[in-house]
């Protein structure tokens, strides 16, 4: 029997026909290329989950030229090596009470009273200090999903826009594999980071 016979084609593990019909798929998009398109490669910082398709020759093409970080400077990846010593997690003097002034600063709710400071989250204690309080816009509530974002981020919950876009591009110059020598040890961090600032980013926080 002649392998090539339809009769032994019918028993093979995977036919001829279905080698044919998964050649089937995206062109390589290199301008001029005709290939399959059987590797990808992503598409760059912002385009999270986007990918070109290459074939093997042109995505290895690709990956020798691509720049995570381009028009990112080195005064931010310099600031967070020093912070890598901590975790890139807050840290706070020591002290008397340093404990509740901590907690305080974190969540923004220390007011002052006639100079002196007091834990007063509710305001209750707003007017004390002789005549009406001022009255105050109502803020939006943090989630614990959203306060979490922050802290992974290394920002008080209070930070929005413009200082949270440069504290998310500065934690993944930091932890991308690029600006490593190909040191993937610090993927699982650069997934937090990219996750958490997609969280702020689809709350409107920045």
């Amino acid at each position: 029997m002649k392998q090539t016979s339809s009769i032994f084609d019918s028993i093979r593990v995977k036919s001829n026909k279905d080698r044919t019909q998964n050649t089937d798929g995206p062109k390589c998009e290199w301008d001029g290329c005709d290939k399959p398109g059987t590797h990808k490669a992503p598409k760059g910082r912002d385009r999270e989950g986007q990918y070109f398709h290459f074939c093997v020759d042109h995505v290895k093409a690709y990956n020798k030229s691509y720049n995570y970080f381009s028009g990112m400077d080195d005064d931010s990846v310099r600031q967070y090596q020093r912070e890598g010593m901590t975790g890139h997690r807050p840290t706070w003097k020591m002290g008397v009470n340093s404990k509740a002034d901590a907690a305080n600063a974190r969540d923004g709710s220390r007011s002052s009273i006639g100079g002196d400071n007091v834990n007063d989250p509710h305001d209750f204690f707003a007017g004390a200090a002789g005549g009406r309080s001022q009255p105050q816009e109502p803020q939006r509530k943090v989630l614990a999903l959203e306060k979490r974002s922050f802290e992974t981020l290394n920002l008080r919950v209070t930070a929005r826009g413009a200082e949270i876009k440069t504290r998310y591009k500065e934690l993944v110059k930091i932890h991308h594999p690029d600006a490593n020598g190909g040191d993937r040890s610090s993927e699982d961090r650069l997934r937090e980071i990219i996750q958490a600032y997609n969280v702020l980013k689809k709350s409107g926080y920045c």
